[in-house]
């Protein structure tokens, strides 16, 4: 997001996991010895029973490693029901669903994955219904990608309006609902102790360290499991562990006030912006040393988080030099990426709880047009599927150019 069957025996079940041990967030969820379920129904599969020689041996290698199950529609009787059919196949199997809630009212700004709940009456329903499919069963919660990163009518720290405007929207109160939204969805999801739920941390290419804590500390991350980064973007790990590591410590610097103005506290964080350079990682030291200096000594709990390896193998894409588009839209599907880290809680990093495949690898970030305009993807030089349709092409990159590379499993060959 910015800068959104035929069963096969050997593929469905489950995907044993190693534990980031006794430090991890929720450990009645992400504890050792975590399962991450593999869903033989998911949409992967589906693609795949669409497919068939190299395209469909493709698709099941991807379907082979749990990847998220989205929610993003539906009335609420309807959402309960599919929840819990997933959520009842995991536990039979003893394992752990990664769920996505993705139905806020003007997701996304009404742009590629434009949709949700037409009211915060009607989005809280909605959330009542994904709260009772999951019931008292073990499941994680990834809570509304985009949700945090782009707001209705909202102002940043610094007291600038940010781009997103819709004209169906109450300029007087679609930001403060939309904290008001997402804090009903914390509070009612972790009603049950065993869900695991996280906000949404943009990632390392997107909001500043100071902007992104103070937006999670309002809408309820206190409360919640922790936030996650990188959801279906390409980030790679090492920025995105400073990034998360940096929004844990100055959500503690600026909530260990003792009086003043906390958003201020939070606007003095240091950030990949300041006084690290975002292009230059090497200059990254500096906001590390900040963090060191500022909030080294300071007592209190952490704030975990995920982060969503399934398409940063390779890093961020950056367009060849003398190349020149309006928008070059890092974002959506750049091309030579691969596959990263497999869904995993032994992280080696204690706030980091877990990595997840959190966006389906495989599946299209949107008709990308660099800003160009006509429809066309000029870097691939064609039209790009709709968002979330498969994109036969980006799969097979993605699984070519996989860091760690991927072992195709029994099953996934070609017909």
């Amino acid at each position: 997001m910015r800068s959104p069957a035929v069963v096969v025996a050997a593929l469905a079940g489950s995907w044993c996991v190693l534990s980031a041990g006794p430090d991890a967030a929720d450990n009645a969820v992400l504890g050792p010895g975590t399962t991450f379920y593999v869903d033989p129904a998911s949409t992967t599969q589906q693609a795949a029973a669409k497919l068939d020689g190299q395209a469909r041996a493709d698709a099941l290698v991807l379907a082979s490693v749990p990847s998220a199950s989205w929610f993003t529609n539906g009335k609420p009787a309807d959402v309960q029901a599919k929840v819990k059919k997933l959520v009842d196949a995991a536990a039979a199997k003893n394992a752990v669903p990664t769920l996505v809630a993705y139905n806020l009212p003007h997701r996304d700004c009404s742009q590629y994955s434009a949709g949700g709940a037409t009211s915060k009456a009607a989005y809280q329903a909605w959330i009542d219904a994904v709260a009772a499919g999951i019931g008292d069963r073990k499941a994680v919660v990834i809570l509304e990608p985009d949700g945090l990163g782009i707001i209705p009518f909202h102002t940043d720290l610094a007291g600038k309006e940010e781009w997103c405007k819709p004209p169906d929207a109450d300029k007087a109160t679609a930001a403060k609902e939309r904290y008001e939204m997402l804090g009903y969805a914390v509070d009612k999801l972790r009603g049950n102790p065993r869900s695991a739920v996280y906000l949404d941390g943009t990632h390392s290419g997107w909001l500043g360290v100071g902007d992104i804590a103070h937006r999670l500390v309002k809408a309820g991350v206190q409360r919640a499991s922790g936030f996650f980064i990188n959801v279906s973007n390409y980030e790679p790990n090492d920025k995105l562990l400073d990034y998360g590591s940096w929004i844990s410590q100055c959500i503690r610097y600026a909530s260990s006030s003792s009086g003043g103005d906390d958003t201020a506290r939070f606007a003095r964080c240091a950030s990949q912006y300041y006084p690290a350079s975002p292009n230059d990682y090497a200059t990254w030291s500096l906001s590390r040393k900040w963090y060191a200096d500022n909030a080294g000594k300071l007592v209190g709990p952490l704030t975990h988080f995920v982060i969503d390896t399934s398409r940063n193998g390779r890093g961020s894409w950056t367009p060849k030099p003398g190349t020149s588009y309006k928008d070059a839209q890092t974002w959506c599907n750049p091309p030579d990426r691969g596959l990263g880290a497999r869904p995993t809680t032994h992280t080696g990093n204690p706030l980091v709880d877990a990595y997840l495949w959190i966006k389906v690898p495989g599946e299209s970030d949107g008709p990308c047009d660099r800003g160009m305009g006509g429809g066309t993807d000029p870097v691939r030089g064609g039209v790009d599927p709709a968002a979330g349709a498969w994109f036969e092409k980006q799969a097979a990159e993605l699984i070519k150019l996989a860091s760690p590379a991927i072992v195709p499993p029994a099953g996934a060959k070609k017909k």
